[in-house]
């Protein structure tokens, strides 16, 4: 599925940005990865808060919303300075970053230091990521499940059919969308797996990963348990091999 152009931001009819009224909560910042934008050299500015209860997350100490203090985004701006020209791009993560009203501006100052920007969302929130679309580059879109899996998974009532409303924006954009799906055995068959695999591709999704869950730490601690039966490597492996066709580029992470 071919994706529409890509429309770069105007800066005509925007408000100068107020640099000190930017209030964004930062739980953390990794100053260096190559692994979170593909094929970029950048750095993640991790956001507080979010409003999903996936029973296998594994930063629930970032769950609890807070407000920001303009002093955290001006060290991040700070950082940012130090590294114009070494790093490709800064994504913004969380929890669930598109929470926080703020985060637009902070993009537009990323991207007047000449960044590239990225985006690790769910997509539960979809019109304040359609505000979000002239400023970015990349997108990582959370697919939690299948439908009505999807609110099962995460505990949050309409939570499927307003992810589902972001994804349409995203293939809709231009912009470079990767779908990824974290799994855990609790959670999903490999039935499961391939049936939410191949809704996406039949939407559009060219860029897919699964990354199996991390059980050393999780919100509901049941999720750090074994679970009995579990899809041994090789049917995993198998499965992949039937995805291929269906997708440009597919992988695994664990």
């Amino acid at each position: 599925m071919s994706r529409a152009a890509r429309r770069e931001p105007s800066s005509r009819h925007l408000p100068l940005i107020d640099r000190a009224a930017i209030r964004l909560p930062v739980a953390g910042l990794v100053p260096l990865t190559s692994l979170d934008y593909p094929e970029h050299l950048a750095c993640v500015v991790f956001l507080q808060g979010c409003p999903l209860r996936c029973g296998y997350c594994h930063n629930p100490q970032m769950i609890t919303p807070r407000r920001g203090k303009p002093q955290e985004w001006a060290e991040i701006r700070e950082f940012l300075q130090s590294r114009r020209g070494l790093l490709d791009g800064v994504v913004f993560s969380g929890g669930e970053p598109t929470l926080h009203g703020d985060l637009l501006p902070a993009m537009r100052e990323a991207r007047a230091m000449g960044f590239k920007v990225g985006l690790h969302t769910a997509g539960i929130y979809p019109k304040r990521l359609e505000a979000l679309l002239p400023w970015l580059d990349w997108v990582g879109l959370d697919v939690k499940g299948y439908l009505d899996d999807f609110e099962r998974i995460t505990g949050r009532r309409g939570a499927g059919r307003r992810h589902a409303h972001s994804l349409a924006l995203l293939l809709d954009s231009g912009i470079d969308l990767e779908c990824r799906t974290t799994i855990h055995w609790r959670d999903f068959t490999l039935t499961d797996v391939e049936r939410l695999a191949l809704s996406l591709a039949d939407c559009g999704v060219d860029h897919y990963a699964l990354q199996l869950a991390r059980t050393d730490q999780c919100l509901d601690r049941s999720y750090c348990q074994p679970v009995e039966n579990a899809p041994t490597r090789e049917m995993i492996e198998r499965l992949l091999r039937r995805l291929r066709p269906h997708f440009t580029h597919l992988t695994l992470r664990d």
